[in-house]
């Protein structure tokens, strides 16, 4: 239907209560619980997941129970939901996308052998630089998305699924609050598992320990062979190149979600790393300029890290901007249709006012605290923000048409960009493409908010306003999660013997980038230069073979997978290629039970086990120590 008939039959903005308090408090609520669920599952895998199914479950549950206990007078509305789900969207996803990037690639670059911990940066320079870069992707939205929305149509699959789940929810209760109970008994299950695995109650000699370990050596117990000789000549183990068993369950719910082609190829890349490029390291002497001999690879723990992100990162890098190269036609349309007009009276539409206040002071704070914090010219932190315009724009309409927000993509483009202009400057390239990455995360999640209510028929206006007040409890909580989790850079970088806690694979990649612009491909280690184009013709073969051989597709190689598995200790990908496993054979075995209630199931695991991370992760940094 046109706008104006939209506007006549399906709009109920004005009559159904939708930006209420109770809906506001319970999206910020919901929304501080997901947004420590997406720091620390960022911090693990590099992925960010969508808050907004869950968010419509838990907040329907919660609010159900409150009305039996007589703790609440009257139900919600959907509207009143949908306007929840918005907030907490805001709150969860919105806000977390450089805290798992660009911030943590700092913190590692600061690191040196004499101060190994590296150096934070102040809280108030995060907490700005991140509702400043939310609230620009929120802001930017608005003009695309009558164009989007209204009159394309697109089809935004997780703003759908969202409005469909909602509409389920409030047709038949019973089904709902099974999986919201499903959902909460998974996270109560889940949250145990940091109790035992990371926080450190025994007291030993050596200092405080855990109640049980992290990992278990299955594959050395096994008697499965590993490559390598260690320096006192005995044979290495599968545990030396980090081939164990995680006892932590947040990754196994974590590949539940992904799927099982993507977790085999990050399996694959693992045992590519441990048993082929990471002996190789280990052998590849070389003479730097300072008349040192270094190897690729200095010891099998630190593999993934040191040979392994210089196959895994280009391999990320070479397939996103080949696949985002072959959406041109999303591209062109993008810019084409950047000027049409949206027809008929649009009363409840956020008004371009908003638009140029909300985006101007964002941008103006942006590039500001760009030149004050990180020594940014003025001149290119401006144009930063007009590249971020457009390549969000880009951004958003993939995401309407495929589901997928290709913001690795923006953010290498502005890196290769920031990378010709200011080359000697590592943070200038890092800062800059956390401008446009974090922004075009934004403005597409808050088109799936908009789709989500323009299905409902919600006032736009009032959605936009729910989410840009969840940016401030989104806000409060991705920062106090980040420096709780990440006490300093050996979190992120581990050590000789120990994994990190928090591999970072985003940031990790980040970092690969800026430092190749930074020193000079001709000062790297020459195993690590043919590393890098061993990735980038893997990363491209791996699109074009996907792309010209559809129907092969499940069998293709995965190129987000493949990179993973270099850049991850293989405990991560095995736990995670475990949970893809396991749903298939639930679905195999019981199709209507996993589809009901994989997604509570897994979405509760991850949010139990992240949001007892956080605490117990406090607890050690600043009650049990010692």
């Amino acid at each position: 239907m046109t706008e104006a008939e939209w506007y006549a039959s399906i709009y109920r903005g004005d009559d159904v209560p939708q930006l209420t308090f109770r809906a506001v408090a319970m999206g910020s609520f919901l929304g501080i619980f997901l947004a420590f669920t997406n720091v620390y599952i960022g911090l693990k895998t590099g992925w960010h997941l969508g808050v907004a199914i869950t968010a419509c479950i838990l907040s329907f549950t919660l609010w159900r129970t409150l009305l039996r206990t007589g703790m609440a007078r009257s139900d919600m509305t959907i509207l009143e939901t949908n306007c929840m789900q918005s907030t907490a969207s805001s709150a969860g996803y919105s806000t977390g996308s450089t805290i798992v990037s660009a911030f943590p690639a700092l913190l590692m670059l600061s690191a040196t052998q004499d101060n190994p911990g590296g150096e934070h940066l102040p809280w108030f320079l995060l907490a700005g630089w991140t509702a400043l870069i939310a609230i620009l992707g929120v802001t930017l939205a608005i003009p695309m998305k009558r164009n989007l929305i209204n009159e394309e149509r697109l089809r935004f699959p997780s703003g759908l699924a969202a409005a469909t789940t909602l509409q389920s929810l409030y047709s038949s209760g019973s089904a709902a609050v099974k999986q919201g109970r499903a959902l909460l008994v998974s996270a109560a299950i889940g949250g145990v598992f940091p109790l035992l695995l990371d926080l450190r109650l025994r007291i030993t000699e050596a200092g405080r320990r855990t109640l049980l370990p992290g990992h278990l050596d299955v594959f050395d117990r096994l008697g499965i062979p590993a490559r390598g000789v260690a320096e006192d000549g005995s044979r290495l183990k599968p545990s030396d190149w980090t081939l164990t068993l995680d006892l932590n369950p947040v990754m196994i719910a974590a590949g539940a979600l992904v799927g099982l082609r993507t977790t085999v190829w990050m399996v694959i890349g693992g045992l590519t790393l441990a048993y082929v490029a990471g002996p190789m390291g280990l052998d590849a002497a070389w003479q730097n300029p300072a008349g040192q001999t270094v190897f690729a690879t200095s010891h099998p723990g630190k593999a993934w890290k040191e040979i392994g992100l210089w196959i895994g990162a280009p391999i990320m890098v070479a397939s996103g901007l080949l696949a985002f190269a072959f959406q041109w036609r999303t591209v062109a349309r993008a810019f084409s249709g950047l000027s049409a007009r949206a027809s008929g009276e649009a009363s409840a539409e956020v008004p371009f006012s908003w638009f140029a206040v909300g985006a101007g002071a964002a941008a103006v704070g942006t590039v500001i605290l760009a030149w004050w914090a990180f020594d940014i010219p003025v001149l290119l932190g401006a144009l930063a923000i007009v590249l971020t315009f457009f390549l969000a724009l880009v951004a958003a309409r993939a995401t309407g048409e495929t589901d997928i927000t290709p913001t690795g993509a923006m953010g290498k483009i502005m890196q290769l960009t920031y990378g010709v202009l200011i080359p000697q400057s590592a943070t200038a390239n890092l800062m800059t493409a956390g401008i446009t990455a974090g922004s075009a995360a934004a403005t597409a999640d808050l088109l799936n908010d908009l789709k989500s209510g323009y299905l409902l028929g919600a006032d736009p206006r009032r959605q936009f306003i729910a989410q840009a007040l969840g940016i401030l409890s989104g806000t409060l909580a991705t920062v106090s999660a980040y420096y709780l989790l990440i006490p300093d850079a050996t979190a992120l970088l581990g050590t000789a013997t120990e994994s990190p806690a928090f591999p970072a694979p985003a940031a990790q990649a980040w970092k690969a980038v800026a430092e190749v612009f930074k020193q000079g491909i001709e000062h790297m280690h020459p195993m690590h230069q043919r590393a890098i184009v061993v990735g980038l013709v893997a990363g491209a073969v791996a699109v074009l073979l996907d792309r010209f051989f559809p129907r092969w597709r499940p069998y293709m190689p995965s190129a987000t997978g493949l990179g993973l598995g270099f850049i991850l200790p293989f405990q991560y990908p095995f736990s995670m290629f475990l949970g893809a496993v396991l749903v298939s054979l639930w679905t195999a075995k019981a199709p209507a039970s996993a589809k009901d209630y994989m997604v509570p199931v897994a979405s509760g695991i991850i949010a139990g086990v992240s949001v007892v991370g956080v605490v117990v992760a406090g607890l050690n940094n600043f009650v049990l120590v010692g």
